[in-house]
């Protein structure tokens, strides 16, 4: 028989091989790995401490921000655990069904923290288009509505990508995942078999999700920005102008590295892997690094309240 035609029936253990070409440096790159997360972990967690002790943050941007920061522990601690035992503890190896479940874990709180910052920018675009308002349409219930919607919607799209795997593929050419965490794509590529329909689906969820959050992002922001240029007060304009565009920023780098991932899997040939996966990597890693300090950070009754925290 062939080296190419032979196939692994149903392989109960996968091996991750981290960062392709980068393998004799990978115990070097996961001090900056550790050190974001641990910040991440940090001021997440602080943040969640503060809004929940704090009864005037429990407004609804707090409460998305509380959602975000919940959202970034999950996908940083889907992640992380396993790719500092990969890079530091030489330890590639993880079964099959604990991959397919930080598969769906990462893929799912991914949707989740799209939706929670579309939710985010139309909660900014009432308070600042129609300020009167505001309360009246944004009520706790609605918010709570809409943190379920973007949950059940996150866990609709991705549960069908873990049966396609689970149920279609039987023979695989290799257990080696080329990658430092279980992805879609990745594992799909493994498979000896006709991965067309979940190709496919996976196209689908991807523009259903980042297309539909990305279009309603962008014209939210257009309409507060048309809005704020409008206003007759210098400062009250500088106000709005530094607190969206800090919002963009993370919409900007979340959506570049997710689509240059998405791209690179399916059509970047000519891209060396270790660049494709640092990218992936770094698009997991930095939203729940940059976040905390980005809606925390720069806002200021949050601000106020840590510091309260750490002088008492």
């Amino acid at each position: 028989m062939s080296i190419s035609n032979i196939t692994i029936f149903m392989p109960s253990v996968l091996t991750l091989i981290g960062i392709p070409g980068l393998e004799s440096v990978q115990c070097w790159i996961g001090i900056p790995f550790c050190a974001m997360y641990l910040i991440a972990m940090i001021g997440n967690s602080l943040l969640l401490i503060i809004i929940k002790s704090e009864r005037s943050l429990h407004e609804p941007m707090y409460i998305f921000l509380g959602m975000l920061g919940v959202t970034d522990i999950v996908l940083g601690t889907s992640i992380v655990p396993k790719m500092l035992g990969i890079f530091w503890l030489h330890v590639p190896e993880i079964y099959f069904d604990s991959c397919l479940l930080q598969m769906g874990l990462i893929h799912t709180f991914e949707c989740i923290e799209s939706g929670i910052l579309l939710a985010m920018a139309l909660d900014r675009y009432v308070a600042i288009c129609y300020p009167l308002r505001h309360s009246g349409i944004f009520t706790h219930q609605l918010v709570a509505q809409i943190g379920a919607v973007v949950t059940l919607r996150a866990a609709i799209l991705v549960a069908p990508s873990l049966v396609l795997i689970k149920c279609r593929f039987q023979f695989y050419h290799t257990t080696t995942i080329s990658h430092s965490y279980c992805e879609h794509m990745a594992i799909v590529k493994l498979a000896a078999e006709n991965v067309r329909v979940n190709k496919i689906y996976g196209l689908f969820v991807a523009f259903a999700v980042a297309g539909f959050d990305l279009t309603f992002i962008t014209l939210s922001y257009i309409q507060i920005f048309i809005t704020v240029f409008r206003l007759p007060q210098k400062e009250a304009r500088l106000k709005a102008f530094n607190t969206c565009i800090a919002h963009i920023c993370v919409f900007l780098q979340l959506y570049f590295l997710a689509f240059f991932s998405f791209f690179t899997h399916r059509f970047g040939a000519h891209v060396p892997p270790y660049i494709h996966i640092l990218f992936s990597s770094l698009y997991l890693l930095v939203p729940p690094f940059l976040n905390p300090l980005v809606y925390g950070a720069k806002t200021k009754q949050i601000r106020i309240h840590m510091v309260k925290m750490f002088c008492s």
